[in-house]
């Protein structure tokens, strides 16, 4: 587990928009990314019965339909354990390999820092 006070302010900004998403749309993921400019794009899991996307790749189109050219950072809130690959490839689609992804569980505690690589 990571001590969320220890990390940066705007880590956990995008942690707490990733879980107020979740909470407020009632989805099993809330999502939120950062781009080179510091704004932030929030999203839930998109389950309709012609389009299916995880929370963390919503949140990435929206950056790109916002006409952000990378990431700084992106944050997911999900009871899974692990970032699944393609979340992590969405991220690195427009962050690059080294683009961290910050994992919290409901509760709003981080559980892991991967890269997008």
């Amino acid at each position: 587990m990571t001590d969320s006070s220890a990390l940066d302010p705007e880590d956990r900004k995008i942690v707490t928009l990733a879980r107020s998403a979740r909470a407020r749309n009632g989805v099993p993921e809330g999502a939120a990314v950062r781009d080179e400019t510091g704004r932030t794009y929030v999203a839930g899991t998109v389950a309709l019965e012609s389009l299916r996307l995880s929370a963390l790749q919503t949140a990435v189109a929206m950056a790109v339909a916002s006409g952000a050219k990378s990431l700084e950072a992106a944050a997911v809130v999900s009871e899974a354990e692990a970032v699944s690959a393609e979340d992590r490839a969405a991220v690195r689609d427009l962050g690059g390999a080294e683009t961290p992804v910050l994992l919290a569980g409901p509760d709003g505690t981080v559980h892991a820092v991967v890269t997008a690589g």
